[in-house]
């Protein structure tokens, strides 16, 4: 490998941002955070706790209660969060650069992750002030209209494997919508985080609106979700740890978003073109390092062009380049954090009594230290493997066979998780049966994770809890009020006023509920 690039003017530590300054923790504490291309300390962070979390909510209620964000006209909103855009998509090239550095993502897919932050801001600035709500005339009678108003302090908890963009896609709907906010990152990648703050006060955001609470998840997250002046979460993360936030905020009756795990199929019928198929089952899976939530881990492939498939696939696999996050020919860099790679690896190993192993299988040539994992490809995998149910969150891809569209589709839903899953078939009418049959919550036929920002994105069963992207985050960050006006006389019921037996009952009486 070559010698390791090292990103100029890094900070020796990272601070939290709280009322518009950056603070050290009440208690001084800190924690180390490491390269994952050496596993060396580079940094020093903050370690939240709750008298950080407590100061930063109390901000950021302030804010919301008595400052201008939540009352400006989405227009005004709209603009900052333009210029938030502006300057993600001038610092996209820097930003690629410590993403890259502190996750171990290839430089070329950072670059992408950093722009798409940009976009994501850009959207719901544009949406905030093209949006429009349900108004309903009864002629001669009443008029009914949906009011929507920001809830209060929105708690962002957010993962480490695209951290800067996985944070402005929650950072963006929920600041745009008027709400004041508290961002918790994921402790392996606090660096790209560290600079939303110079971005949002170049902005013209006001002060307080945004709050930065660095820290372990149990410390700093756990008094996030138990606060009482939080009214709403926002989580992305591990299906155990969405459990542990929805058994924490329930006596809070809080409003929740979880984006969990999965272990999303591919499959592929034996009309699908091959040569797609293969280049996107390949994408789905090693891109990010395998390190993403929509990963295309099990590929189901119809028996007669298995052993095709099969040998093509694993052929492929080995030809993924990996190398160091900052070359430009990267595919696979190292995974985020040693604690995660000793996890990735154990399944490889556990995948090696469970399958048979036809590419990778351990770390590759030429990187004798460092997170690196060989993209590995297991085949013939039967259904009740761990590598074919659990979400391993690496560069390693269970295929097995299948006969038939039923069995494929039963083979498909025999997981715990429903975030996502990929149809590859030339067969229309049975493309979009499949797809409306399989648990879900995103179906991609014939296509590759290419997102619509206006559709919904969340999961079914273990995967998740409601949906966020476009209006669905309208929804989540904003109370629904109904507003409902008599246009005529008013009707009600006559009570008390005579002996005589009540009225029967009329379409304009009041709802009784």
């Amino acid at each position: 490998m070559t010698d390791r690039h090292i990103p100029a003017d890094l900070p020796e530590r990272i601070q939290h941002y709280i009322d518009g300054e950056f603070v050290d923790s009440a208690d001084g504490d800190t924690f180390e955070v490491l390269d994952p291309v050496t596993n060396e300390t580079y940094l020093q962070a903050a370690a939240g706790k709750k008298a950080d979390i407590d100061r930063a909510v109390a901000a950021a209620k302030r804010a919301f209660d008595e400052g201008p964000w939540p009352k400006m006209v989405a227009r005004d909103r709209s603009r900052i969060l333009h210029r938030i855009a502006d300057i993600v998509e001038s610092r996209d090239t820097r930003l690629a650069e410590l993403e890259s550095f502190d996750s171990g993502l290839p430089i070329t897919q950072a670059l992408g992750q950093a722009r798409r932050a940009a976009e994501n801001f850009r959207f719901f600035a544009d949406l905030i002030v093209a949006q429009h709500d349900n108004a309903f005339k009864v002629p001669g009678r009443q008029m009914n209209y949906v009011n929507r108003k920001p809830i209060g302090v929105a708690g962002l908890i957010t993962p480490w494997n695209t951290p800067f963009m996985l944070e402005s896609w929650k950072l963006g709907p929920a600041l745009a919508t008027g709400n004041t906010v508290v961002l918790k990152p994921a402790e392996f990648t606090p660096l790209s985080a560290s600079l939303w703050a110079g971005i949002f006060e170049e902005a013209g955001l006001p002060k307080g609106v945004f709050n930065l609470v660095n820290g372990l998840g149990e410390d700093a997250g756990d008094a996030l979700v138990k606060h009482p002046d939080v009214p709403l979460i926002s989580f992305t993360g591990e299906s155990r740890t969405g459990q542990i936030i929805f058994g924490n905020a329930a006596p809070f009756l809080k409003g929740l978003s979880m984006e969990l795990g999965g272990k999303s199929p591919a499959v592929v019928f034996a009309d699908a073109d091959l040569d797609v198929a293969i280049d996107a089952c390949i994408f789905g899976v090693f891109s990010l390092n395998g390190e993403r939530c929509t990963a295309g881990s099990r590929i189901l492939v119809e028996r007669p062009v298995y052993d095709e498939f099969v040998e093509r696939y694993a052929a492929q696999a080995k030809r993924v380049k990996v190398g160091d996050p900052q070359d430009p020919t990267t595919e696979v860099g190292a995974l985020v954090h040693p604690e995660h790679y000793e996890k990735v690896m154990s399944y490889v190993e556990i995948g090696k009594t469970e399958g048979r192993l036809v590419a990778g299988g351990g770390r590759p040539e030429g990187f004798p230290t460092g997170n690196y994992v060989a993209p590995t490809v297991f085949a013939d995998v039967s259904p009740d493997a761990r590598i074919f149910q659990e979400e391993i969150f690496g560069p390693v891809v269970a295929i097995t066979p299948f006969d038939s569209e039923e069995e494929a589709l039963a083979l498909a839903n025999d997981t715990k998780y429903g975030l996502a899953a990929y149809v590859w078939t030339n067969d229309l009418k049975r493309g979009h049966n499949f797809a409306q049959a399989v648990e879900a919550g995103m179906v991609w036929l014939n296509s590759n994770n290419v997102r619509d920002l206006r559709t919904p994105f969340g999961g079914v069963k273990a995967s998740g809890l409601g949906h966020e992207g476009g209006y669905r985050s309208i929804d989540f960050y904003t109370d629904q009020q109904s507003v409902h006006i008599t246009l005529g006389e008013p009707h009600n019921p006559t009570f008390g006023k005579s002996a005589h037996a009540p009225e029967e009952p009329s379409l304009d009486d009041p709802d009784p509920r």
